[in-house]
């Protein structure tokens, strides 16, 4: 494909370029950490910030399709913080203060910025509220950057990895012909290649996961409930939770510690997982030696292949059951999600596929169809249907991953890339993937920390001993 390879060349230049205007801050590869010490020691501003990483944008977003809109606020925004910081005498310098989050655009704001799930039936809906998680990012002095590319519907509707019909086709910024994988694709291309440091994604079956492990970031699947989901289109209640996607584990730890708790909006999950929300935050089990004394287990199938006749069953029986439970649960849950919307011109699933069928092109109807949407839409309820499959699914859990990790006593279970993010995702259990390598062709893979609910404290000190051991990130190459 020359084109992308003139457009990869391009882009490795601007980058070049770009490096060179940093005024004594380092922009690319950024951390938080730097970040605050940039504001403290004044050789950065989050009007810099901002305009740095739009600048990303505008140079390299038109190959990789990552962010699918920018807020015209987040200047405002960032001269406000600014200002606040200097009239507070340098002491808002830590946290999320002044820095810029990128959020997938299934992630409410009632602001200038459209909610879609990348689909053009949502464009110029109007929220009546932001969603829980942004309110607490508000809260936390964050500044909204913009929305990044998803998977359509999040992929509930079938198509390419990262296509979107208001974003496009997101690349790996890698390797352009790898997959980007994964419905939160925008959010991990984003932190990736330097167009936000703090992004944030979805996850219902390894759309946090998967595109952490294949765009070489960390990125983090709380417990359900761990962060709310109230303001995010749904897919299924009992798998949908929202998570950080950043370059380093104490970034995406820091990210967790401002957006996790409750939310009246989300009562039942926020209040039935609060338990696990450890008394000082999550930063402090961002411990070198966490690997030291910890059991963690290998299950079978995993690296060794998915050949065996078990593992195969059941996959199946996960696969069968998740979908005869989701489908009635995303037509419910998205109904519910649009009458709430203050204005659309889409009110429930119906008007969903009633758009699509008007505007085939723009929705590719013919590369993609919207088989699920109208499966889903021919679903009436939770019937004795759906609340057995719901059963034999915790029942699977149960006497799966949950069995296996008590009586063996394991801290945490480990796996590569997201493919364990089906045993996770049934029981609303945490996982977090860290960088682990790249293969020949230049494409990145990851490694996989999972546990039980409320595993989070053990897996971060598992995930972040991991990464300061091996230190294997490094910046993206674009190559072609």
């Amino acid at each position: 494909m020359p084109w992308l390879r003139l457009q990869a060349v391009a882009a490795v230049l601007s980058l070049v370029a770009a490096a060179g205007v940093s005024h004594g801050f380092e922009f690319h590869e950024a951390t938080m950490e730097a970040i605050h010490l940039g504001f403290s020691n004044g050789s950065l501003t989050s009007t810099a910030l901002v305009r740095f990483y739009l600048d990303q944008i505008s140079r390299l977003n038109p190959l990789l399709r990552a962010v699918i809109e920018v807020n015209p606020d987040a200047l405002r925004q960032a001269a406000r913080a600014d200002a606040q910081r200097a009239s507070s005498g340098g002491r808002l310098t830590g946290g999320l203060y002044g820095i810029p989050v990128l959020l997938k655009d299934n992630i409410a704001t009632l602001d200038a910025l459209n909610t879609t799930a990348g689909s053009f039936a949502l464009l110029g809906s109007v929220v009546k509220r932001d969603a829980g998680v942004v309110v607490r990012l508000r809260q936390a002095g964050a500044v909204v950057l913009g929305k990044a590319n998803p998977s359509e519907w999040s992929n509930f509707r079938v198509v390419d990895s990262g296509w979107s019909a208001r974003g496009g086709q997101s690349l790996n910024p890698y390797n352009l012909s790898s997959t980007p994988c994964g419905s939160s694709s925008g959010p991990g291309i984003a932190a990736a290649a330097n167009m936000a440091a703090v992004t944030l994604g979805t996850e219902t079956d390894g759309s946090i996961l998967c595109p952490s492990a294949w765009n070489s970031v960390v990125g983090i699947k709380p417990t359900l409930g761990l962060t709310s989901r109230s303001g995010v289109i749904p897919i299924t209640p009992r798998q949908d939770t929202v998570g950080p996607m950043c370059r380093t584990v104490s970034d995406a730890v820091q990210v967790l510690d401002a957006i996790v708790g409750y939310d009246a909006f989300d009562a039942a999950a926020t209040g039935a997982a609060s338990k696990y929300i450890p008394a000082g935050g999550y930063k402090q089990f961002l411990k070198k030696d966490g690997l030291r004394g910890k059991r963690i287990g290998v299950p079978n199938g995993f690296f060794q292949g998915f050949g065996e006749t078990e593992m195969r069953v059941y996959e199946q029986h996960l696969t069968t059951m998740r979908w005869i439970a989701a489908r009635a649960e995303f037509k419910l849950s998205l109904n519910a999600y649009l009458a709430d919307l203050r204005y659309s011109r889409v009110r429930s699933l119906a008007d969903v596929i009633a758009f699509n069928n008007a505007n085939p092109v723009q929705e590719r109807l013919k590369d993609f169809g919207q088989a699920n949407l109208i499966a889903a839409e021919n679903t009436n309820g939770i019937g004795p249907m759906e609340r057995a499959a719901i059963r034999r699914l915790k029942e699977l859990s149960a006497g799966g991953l949950e069995r296996l990790m008590k009586e063996r006593q394991l801290d945490a279970i480990v796996t590569s890339d997201s493919s364990a993010s089906s045993l996770l995702a049934i029981g609303g259990h945490p996982g977090i993937v860290v960088p682990a390598g790249y293969d020949q062709q230049g494409a990145p893979f990851g490694i996989c920390f999972g546990g039980l609910q409320g595993y989070e404290p053990r897996l971060i000190e598992i995930a972040y001993a991991f990464e300061q051991a091996t230190n294997v990130r490094r910046p993206p190459l674009f190559k072609p």
